[in-house]
C-alpha cells in the first residue's frame, strides 16, 4: 500500500462547508441587506430584525460614497451571518405583502371581521374557541363598528377590529438559523 492512499476502514471527518459556499451564503445575505435598505422603516420594524442589523441599514442609508455603502453592505451581510436566509426571504414578502401565507391571513381576517359584524353568534364561537385573545377589547370594537356602519361614518372601528384580529393571527418568524445538533456515537 502506498503511504498517501486512505485506508478504506477509515473515515474522512467532515469539515464543514466549503469556502465558495459560505461566499456564496455571505453574497446572499448582502443581496438581501441591499434589498431591505431601499424599504421603508415601518416594512423594517415588521421583519422583525436584530437590532444590530437595523442600526447598520438606518446607517446605510446615510452614506452617499459608493466604497462605503458597499463597505456597510459587507457589514450588513456579517451582522446577517447568524440569520437563515430563506426565512429573512420569507419576512420581506411578509412585510410587503407579497407572500401568500400573508394575503391568505389578511383574506381570513377580513372574513372573520364580515362575520363578526353580520352575527352575535359568530363572536361567541370565536371567543369559545379563543379563550386568550383580549375579549372586551373584541366586544367593544365590533359593538362600534356595527354602530359606524349603521351612522354611515367611516369605519374605523372596523379596521381597528381588523388590526387585532390580524395582530392575534400573525406569528412572527424566526430569522436565526437552526444550530444543527451534533448526536454522539458511543
Amino acid at each position: 500500500m502506498r503511504p498517501n492512499q486512505i485506508e478504506d476502514d477509515e473515515e474522512e471527518e467532515f469539515r464543514g462547508p466549503s469556502k465558495s459556499h459560505l461566499k456564496r451564503v455571505q453574497n446572499e445575505l448582502q443581496e438581501l441587506g441591499r434589498v431591505m435598505t431601499g424599504m421603508g422603516d415601518e416594512t423594517l420594524k415588521k421583519i422583525g430584525l436584530p437590532e444590530a442589523v437595523y442600526d447598520e441599514i438606518i446607517e446605510y442609508r446615510r452614506m452617499r460614497n459608493f466604497g462605503a455603502q458597499r463597505r456597510q453592505l459587507q457589514l450588513i451581510g456579517k451582522k446577517m451571518r447568524d440569520m437563515d436566509p430563506a426565512a429573512v426571504r420569507e419576512a420581506i414578502a411578509r412585510a410587503t405583502g407579497e407572500s401568500r401565507a400573508a394575503v391568505a391571513l389578511q383574506h381570513r381576517c377580513e372574513a372573520l371581521r364580515d362575520r363578526f359584524l353580520a352575527d352575535d353568534e359568530a363572536v361567541k364561537n370565536f371567543i369559545d374557541e379563543h379563550t386568550d385573545i383580549d375579549i372586551r377589547r373584541l366586544r367593544e370594537l365590533v359593538r362600534s363598528a356595527r354602530r359606524e356602519r349603521e351612522q354611515a361614518k367611516p369605519p374605523k372601528s372596523a379596521r381597528e377590529l381588523y388590526r387585532l384580529l390580524y395582530a392575534y393571527f400573525d406569528e412572527p418568524l424566526d430569522l436565526m438559523m437552526a444550530e444543527e445538533i451534533e448526536i454522539e456515537e458511543n
